[in-house]
């Protein structure tokens, strides 16, 4: 059965429309992005069926060029267009966090880092600076390891705290396994950083991991 079939309440775009974006599900939303399906499936069928071969839509987003096309009914110009979109996700995002207001809502931060970190397959650690009222100053992915690992040196985060004569500071990185419970290592790195940036009286205020979840050094009382 066709889409335009389907009872209106019931067909992505209208639902859209009349409940929100957020209503739908990410079949449904990937649904409108492909605007058409193939022979014998609809767009929502293809969505579906794209996810679950796929692993969810986050590894669809992340997958490559190469990759992404190997998907039935996906082809360069969808590749180009779905950067496109995820590119200006991620610009909306840091500009909600750039218009000079102090940052007092966690979620903006939150989702703003899963935008940038969550894509890669290896291990990235990066930094926001932050002025002493708290508005972001930059964001800098300072280093890059393997699928599980990354060399922080405290030497160069402070280098680039002092180069952006910062007063705090909110770190993260990401858990390419999607776990994103802290180890032993990650909470003593946060400590090392805290001290090393504490003899320039400047404040890590948090310490986020990005996996499938979010965790918060500060939420859990770790910071």
């Amino acid at each position: 059965m066709a889409i335009t079939d389907w009872a209106v309440e019931d067909r992505p775009r209208e639902k859209l429309l009349m409940k929100g974006a957020e209503a739908l599900t990410d079949a449904e939303l990937l649904a409108i992005f492909l605007r058409t399906g193939i022979k014998g499936k609809t767009a929502v069928d293809l969505a579906r069926d794209l996810l679950e071969d796929n692993g969810g839509l986050t590894p669809l987003l992340s997958a490559n060029e190469k990759r992404f096309t190997q998907n039935k009914g996906l082809g360069q110009a969808k590749y180009v267009q779905l950067q496109a979109v995820v590119e200006m996700s991620r610009r909306y995002l840091q500009e909600k966090l750039q218009r000079g207001d102090a940052i007092n809502n966690v979620a903006d931060v939150k989702n703003y880092l899963q935008s940038r970190l969550q894509q890669y397959p290896f291990e990235v650690f990066a930094c926001l600076f932050l002025d002493n009222k708290h508005r972001v100053i930059a964001y800098e992915e300072l280093f890059r390891g393997t699928i599980d690992s990354a060399s922080v040196h405290p030497r160069e985060v402070v280098r680039r705290v002092l180069q952006h004569n910062a007063a705090a500071i909110v770190l993260a990185h990401n858990h390419p396994s999607g776990v994103a419970e802290p180890s032993q290592s990650d909470t003593a790195i946060t400590n090392k950083l805290k001290q090393a940036l504490g003899t320039i009286d400047v404040r890590v205020l948090d310490h986020f991991i990005i996996g499938d979840e979010i965790v918060s050094f500060a939420e859990r009382g770790l910071i």
